[in-house]
C-alpha cells in the first residue's frame, strides 16, 4: 500500500464525513453545516490524514494551545483499511510533531477496548484520574 501522511488545514469534507460517520461520531445536528468540518480541521492545532492516492482512508487530530499540552482525539481509519497500522503512524505522526514542539504533556481518552494499542504505541493510562463530560445544564457562571 502507498499510504501518504500529512499535517493539513485543508481536507475534502465529504470524505472527512464519511471517516467521522464510520466511527459513529456524526450526529443529524452536524447535517447541514458546510462550514462545520472546514472549521474542525482549519481551528485543530494539527490535523493528520492518511491517503491512498486521492482517498483519505485515516484522520486524527491533537488540541493544543501550542506550548505545553495537547490532547490527541478523532483517531479512526475506514474500516477496510483497519489494522494495517494506519491509526499508529498516524497517532506518531501527531507526536512527533507535538514533541518537536516542545509540547510535554500529550493525553487522550480511548474507547473502550483501545488499550493495547494506546500502550503498544507509548501511552499509559492515568491511574487516579476520571475523565469527565459536562452534561448539565448551561447557568450563570457568577
Amino acid at each position: 500500500m502507498n499510504i501518504k501522511y500529512s499535517i493539513v488545514k485543508k481536507a475534502d469534507k465529504q470524505q472527512i464525513i464519511t471517516l467521522y460517520k464510520q466511527a459513529g461520531w456524526w450526529t443529524l445536528e452536524e447535517d447541514g453545516n458546510d462550514s462545520f468540518v472546514e472549521d474542525i480541521i482549519k481551528n485543530t492545532h494539527l490535523f493528520a490524514i492518511a491517503k491512498q492516492g486521492e482517498q483519505i482512508i485515516g484522520m486524527g487530530r491533537a488540541i493544543s494551545e501550542g506550548v505545553s499540552d495537547a490532547y490527541i482525539q478523532d483517531v479512526t481509519v475506514l474500516k477496510e483499511y483497519r489494522k494495517k497500522g494506519i491509526g499508529g503512524t498516524i497517532i506518531k505522526l501527531l507526536v512527533n510533531k507535538l514533541r518537536s514542539e516542545k509540547i510535554g504533556w500529550i493525553g487522550l481518552i480511548s474507547e473502550p477496548g483501545a488499550d493495547k494499542f494506546y500502550t503498544k504505541l507509548g501511552f499509559e493510562q492515568m491511574k487516579g484520574y476520571t475523565p469527565f463530560l459536562y452534561k448539565g445544564k448551561d447557568s450563570n457562571c457568577e
